[in-house]
This record gives C-alpha cells, sequence and structure tokens, in this order.
C-alpha cells in the first residue's frame, strides 16, 4: 500500500526540480563571459542566479496552476501535477507562483538599480512571459511559442543579462553562450512536449511538439543540440578554446539523441527530459570553466 507523499514532497515535486539547471545554467554561462572578460561581479553573479531561479519556480508553478484549472493535466504521463493531481488547492499554487515571480521581480529591481534602469522593461516582460505562458485568456503556450519564449527568456536574456550587469557590454561571446544555453532550454521543452503529444492533441493544446508531431519534433531535438554545439565553437573562436570543455556534455547530449531517435514514447522519455536539464547545465558548467581557465 502506498503512501500520499508529504506536503513538503508535493511542493518541491511541483517546483519541478529537473528543470532548474535551466535557471542555473546561463546564469553559470553569463557569469563566465565576465570572467574571460575581467568584468566578474559575485554579488550581481548571485543576483542574478536568484532572479532566474525565481522566475523558474514562478512559471513551474504557474504553468501547474493554470494548466490544472484548465483541466489539461487531468491525464498526464509525467511527473505530478499539485492542481492536476488534487492535491494542492489552485489558489495556493497561484499564491506561491505570484510569490515567486514577485521574488524574481524585487531581485531584478536590485540589479536594476547597480547597473541601468531599463533593465526593469526586461524584468517585466519576463514576468508577464512567465504568468501568459499557460496563463490569462489567450495562453501563447498553446499557440505553439514556447520554445520562443524559452529561447528568448532563458537563453538570450538570461546569459547576455547575466553578463551584462558585470561588464555593461554585449559581444559575440556572451551571444554564442546565450544561443547555446537556449538551445537547450528549448530541448528540454521539446523533450517534454514531445511526451505530451497525445494528451495535448486530446485536450486542444497546440504546443509547437503537437504542430511539428512526433517525427518532427525528435528532427528539432536533435536540430537543437547540433545548434548548440555550434555555438560553442563560435564562443571558443573568439574567447579562449578552453571554452570547447562545454562538449563535456557530449556524452549526455548522444545518450538523449539517441533515445529520441529510437522512437521512445511515454514514461520512456521522461529519462530523457532528466537527460536535458543534465545535458544544459554540464554544457554551461564546462562553458563557464572553460571561459575562466582561459583568462588565467
Amino acid at each position: 500500500m502506498s503512501s500520499s507523499p508529504s506536503t513538503v514532497q508535493l511542493w518541491i515535486e511541483g517546483a519541478r526540480p529537473r528543470t532548474l539547471p535551466a535557471a542555473v545554467a546561463p546564469v553559470l554561462a553569463g557569469t563566465g563571459v565576465a570572467v574571460h572578460a575581467d568584468g566578474f561581479v559575485w554579488w550581481k553573479a548571485l543576483l542574478a542566479l536568484g532572479v532566474s531561479l525565481a522566475l523558474q519556480i514562478g512559471v513551474n508553478y504557474a504553468n501547474d496552476y493554470s494548466d490544472g484549472v484548465r483541466g489539461t493535466d487531468a491525464e498526464r504521463v509525467g511527473p505530478l501535477r499539485l492542481v492536476g493531481s488534487g492535491h494542492v488547492a489552485p489558489g495556493k499554487v497561484k499564491a506561491a507562483a505570484l510569490g515567486f515571480l514577485a521574488l524574481g521581480g524585487v531581485l531584478g529591481i536590485a540589479l536594476a538599480a547597480t547597473t541601468t534602469w531599463w533593465l526593469l522593461l526586461v524584468g517585466a516582460a519576463a514576468i508577464a512571459a512567465a504568468w501568459t505562458y499557460t496563463g490569462g485568456s489567450n495562453p501563447y503556450g498553446y499557440r505553439a511559442l514556447g520554445e520562443v519564449s524559452v529561447f528568448l527568456f532563458f537563453g538570450l536574456v538570461a546569459v547576455i543579462g547575466t553578463a551584462y550587469v558585470q561588464t555593461e557590454q554585449i559581444d559575440q561571446a556572451s551571444t554564442a553562450a546565450a544561443i547555446g544555453i537556449g538551445a537547450l532550454a528549448c530541448a528540454i521543452l521539446v523533450a517534454n512536449n514531445l511526451r505530451d503529444i497525445p494528451t495535448d492533441r486530446e485536450v486542444g493544446k497546440r504546443t509547437l511538439a503537437v504542430v511539428l508531431g512526433d517525427r518532427g519534433s525528435r528532427r528539432f531535438y536533435t536540430l537543437l543540440i547540433v545548434i548548440a554545439a555550434a555555438a560553442a565553437v563560435w564562443c571558443a573562436a573568439v574567447t579562449t578554446w578552453w571554452a570547447l570543455l562545454a562538449f563535456a556534455s557530449a556524452p549526455l547530449a548522444a545518450r538523449a539523441v539517441r533515445v529520441i531517435g529510437s522512437g521512445a514514447t511515454g514514461r520512456e522519455l521522461i529519462a530523457v527530459l532528466r537527460d536535458s536539464g543534465l545535458l544544459e547545465l554540464v554544457y554551461a558548467i564546462g562553458l563557464a570553466a572553460g571561459l575562466v581557465i582561459g583568462s588565467l
């Protein structure tokens, strides 16, 4: 006889810890760029990490709430959802989402106050994107635009922003790193939505995976891995070849692509979601370590 999860376990699972590397990775990469440019500011890097984690957890709870009240999480193959499972009241999940988004906003204000005030516009856009992904009357996550938002905010904005608040410049290195991280962040979402194609179609949730179809989504996942590899080479070419330590993630990439290419479905794809998160994190660690070593 299985026991029900504790309240703490429920909230931890609801935060979707397997997606959190997508919040840590861009800050590592952007900070690596800042170190190589001799502009590292440790407390700004920590503030950027706080913003990224708060927004990631906030959007996870927001998605849980919005999908749950719409009924799109009623039949799931993946991990438990708080509202969809009926374990937590929708109002509590909504409050948690807004609380974490507000925390990200407060930390973002501190960064803007010590760098430049136009960053407030970027932060406001990020918070709005987090809530309207599956929330509101016309969520863009239901119109095949989720990957666009992830690439923009957890790739370009997060990496370039982390580097900018420390160095106050935008260059090829931060742009290349941002493209690589953004592509891998998108791969996490593609793996998640590929698994959910059957149930999303049933409830009318039009993700990019639903639009591309099973075969197209698998090809797109592989393309994103290739783009990330090319971005690492570009970053290395304009900084230091030590940045190619990002390829320490290659075994994880190969394993994920192999499973995706095998036609795995349903629960078999949960492991790909895990590996995709680890892949992005190891890629970022390797890239950042290489940039630091190359700056010595």
